[in-house]
């Protein structure tokens, strides 16, 4: 196919490997093919026959180490990505560590990452312990590494392969996806997502990175490994895409739809990783904000708060006094970077209108002027057509009513003039 500028190329690397660690503190005897046929119907058969066929190949090696020869691995991002206290004491009290590696070309199935998962999982369920994903940096239990792996039909959910991590930026939240360089591909991101969409987005993410695997991975069905394979700079998510990506394609109506273009997004550092990033469609006016959380309402329904017109009484005003007595300490910690990872500080603050003020809230991006502050509305204002999702804004301290901290969840402190409202309902 003919570079046009219509796709986009994208390098393709000559092999693939997979590295999965097994903890063990009394030695671990461990018969790989022992071990996976002991697992009988709980790997499909597909996958059985694969890593047998792997386990006898120079492709897949399976070996025995003392800790002390691989390299530590950090706890906290371990516990960061969901490790619980009794796995990381596996890793501390361990003496070795089996080590299953494998390789293979890219393509689909991805035979490096199935046999390598379905081996350190066998070898794990032998020793009663875990296994770490090195390329996630994920402890998994035997069970749910056994039902991640694709059924005798060949069905797996893409969210048991891939993590879409995200981090607060001055001008909203930066998504990344973490699994996609497994199979080949460039990692996706995606910048200035308004934090009330955490989940929308997430879900959003994982669904345009199936769509985007399942063209990568058709284009490398010929023997020869090409050099670059070339993705369309335009795609469209369904939300089917999004179901069959978290393993229910039933659940989610297949007519809803967002379109989103792709950049690459190469590294400068060597050590670095490039990415391809997510952004409207050509001629599409909207900001990058705004027209995320208008795909995201498009097909998950309204992220935003409820704006709401509110008469004057004892509770409200006691919640108003609660959250401007305190707001200086949520300026201070939001300075000095003493909010807690993936949490968002937002604001609420009042409109005037004929009918007395409108109060919307928006997410907090700069505060160095303690008089005023930088932030991204978090709802459309009825009575003001600028202040839309995603937009810009600039709130006079002043003005403002309420604080609260927000994480992909919903509120985990302030929101005092809410909980009024919500108690009246």
């Amino acid at each position: 196919m003919a570079i046009t500028d219509e796709f986009l190329p994208v390098p393709v690397p000559e092999s693939l490997s997979a590295t999965y660690l097994v903890p063990t503190a009394r030695g671990s005897g461990a018969k790989p093919a022992e071990a996976v046929a002991a697992l009988g119907e709980r790997l499909s058969d597909p996958v059985g026959d694969l890593a047998l066929q792997m386990i006898d190949s120079p492709l897949m090696t399976v070996d025995t180490r003392p800790v002390s020869q691989f390299p530590e691995l950090p706890p906290d991002l371990l516990a960061a990505f969901g490790a619980t206290p009794g796995q990381l004491e596996q890793l501390r009290t361990a003496n070795e560590l089996v080590v299953v590696q494998a390789g293979y070309r890219p393509g689909w199935p991805p035979v490096h990452e199935w046999s390598a998962r379905a081996v350190a999982a066998a070898i794990a369920q032998s020793l009663d312990g875990d296994l770490i994903d090195v390329f996630s940096l994920q402890f998994l239990d035997p069970a749910t590494a056994l039902r991640s792996l694709p059924d005798n039909d060949g069905r797996l959910r893409l969210v048991d392969w891939i993590l879409v991590p995200y981090s607060p930026t001055d001008t909203g939240l930066w998504f990344t996806t973490k699994g996609l360089r497994r199979f080949g591909l460039l990692e996706l991101q995606a910048q200035e997502v308004p934090a009330q969409f955490t989940r929308a987005w997430g879900a959003i993410m994982t669904g345009a990175a199936r769509r985007l695997l399942r063209i990568w991975t058709e284009s490398l069905t010929e023997q020869d490994v090409p050099a670059f394979v070339q993705l369309p700079i335009e795609t469209t998510v369904t939300g089917h895409d999004i179901a069959v990506a978290y393993g229910s394609p039933e659940r989610h109506d297949s007519a809803g739809s967002a379109g989103l273009r792709l950049d690459l997004d190469p590294a400068t550092d060597p050590d670095a990783d490039s990415f391809l990033t997510l952004l409207p469609p050509a001629g599409q006016a909207a900001a990058p904000a705004e027209y995320f959380a208008q795909i995201c309402t498009r097909l998950f329904g309204s992220g935003q708060p409820e704006i709401r017109y509110t008469r004057p009484s004892d509770a409200m005003a006691r919640a108003v006094e609660t959250a401007r007595r305190s707001l200086r300490s949520a300026r201070d910690r939001f300075l000095i970077g003493g909010l807690p990872p993936g949490v968002q500080l937002v604001v609420k603050y009042g409109l005037a209108t004929d009918e007395g003020q409108e109060f919307v809230w928006a997410s907090v991006t700069s505060w160095s002027n303690p008089g005023r502050i930088v932030a991204t509305s978090t709802s459309d204002a009825a009575s003001d057509p600028t202040v839309r999702v995603g937009t810009p804004v600039v709130v006079e301290t002043a003005d403002v009513v309420d604080w609260a901290l927000l994480d992909g969840r919903g509120v985990i402190e302030g929101g005092w003039t809410q909980a009024v409202l919500d108690e009246r309902l």
